[in-house]
């Protein structure tokens, strides 16, 4: 999920092929909500961003872990290991 527009969401899944849709919140309720709306700095300007996060929603809708400020890069198996660990 992220603040993009649906229409740059779906370019995204088609250009990775991916088997799943993206949610797009564009207007950061979510992001509120999850407490990942951060102010940050970019190109010497404060902006509002979002913080690279990460929740594991159980099937009942149970948030059962989070994870703030991840890096992209091997991030994947560090999901899979939390998933496996939660089991």
């Amino acid at each position: 999920m992220s603040p993009d527009p649906v229409n740059r969401h779906e370019k995204f899944v088609a250009t990775l092929n991916l088997p799943f849709r993206l949610l797009a919140d564009t207007k950061k309720e979510v992001s509120r909500k999850y407490g990942v709306l951060k102010d940050k700095t970019m190109f010497g300007r404060k902006v509002s961003g979002i913080e690279r996060s990460t929740f594991v929603i159980d099937e009942n809708g149970r948030l059962e872990h989070c994870m703030y400020g991840v890096n992209a890069k091997g991030h994947a198996e560090d999901v899979v290991a939390c998933m496996r660990d939660n089991v």
